[in-house]
Formats: C-alpha cells, structure tokens, sequence
C-alpha cells in the first residue's frame, strides 16, 4: 500500500473536440475538456439538482496518441493524476496595479479509454451535455 497517492478516475462526456498542441522540443501533446455530473435530491424542493464539473485533461505520449482522435460527445474513462500550477498575473484598475496568484488544476493523463455510451435510461447522471454547457 502506498502511503502518499496521487490517483484520479473520471468519466465523462467531451465538450468539444482533442486539442493538439506541440512542445518547444516537438513532442505532442492533448488537451481534453471532460464533463462530470454528480446530483442530489433537494429535500424541501423534492426535486433532482445536477452539477456539472470541468476537468482539464492533459496528455502526453501514448495517452495523446490514442486522445488525438476523440469528437465532442465522446464518451470517455480517465485515469491520471492532478496537478495544479501556481501563475501570476497583474490586474489594472483605474492607476492601480495590483499582482494576483492564480491556481490551475488539470489533470495529467496515464491512460485514457473511450467507452461505449451510455444507453439511455440506463443512467440519469450520464445524460449527454449539450451545446448550453460546452465550456
């Protein structure tokens, strides 16, 4: 058992389509923009409140290879870990200028799975994201 583990799942559907991106030295890379949903049940309401989640996903190498390829509204599985990056940035008001760190989180690929979709009815969360919701 390790005792320190940086591990994500995610499934999801792709808001749009694979990103390709190259380094300075020319290795390729993936950008993904994955939607999660999660709901809840509001008590006084009696009715099913949803959530949709952004997640970032990065890959590099094989990952990349395979994600390349991916459309809007595939459905797909996401292993990796998280990684955030700390970045400044220097806001202008009036004649003030005043220095904000910013946080970004993605997700940095290890394998990534397209998956056949969902049937519908089969899961009430798994219901595709429309055009409203595309980041």
């Amino acid at each position: 058992m390790a005792l320190y583990e940086n591990k994500i799942t995610l499934k999801g559907f792709l808001g749009k389509d694979a990103e390709n991106f190259a380094t300075r030295n020319q290795k390729t890379f993936v950008v993904l923009s994955l939607a999660t949903k999660s709901g809840y049940k509001d008590q006084q309401k009696k009715e099913w409140v949803n959530h949709t989640e952004w997640h970032r996903i990065v890959a590099f190498g094989k990952p990349a290879d395979f994600a390349k390829g991916l459309k809007k509204g595939d459905y797909v599985e996401v292993e990796g870990e998280t990684r955030s990056t700390d970045y400044e940035k220097e806001i202008v008001q009036g004649k003030n200028k005043v220095k904000v760190t910013f946080r970004d989180k993605e997700v940095r690929a290890n394998t990534v799975k397209k998956l056949a979709a969902p049937a519908k009815g089969e899961n009430l969360d798994a219901e595709p994201i429309t055009e409203d919701d595309a980041a």
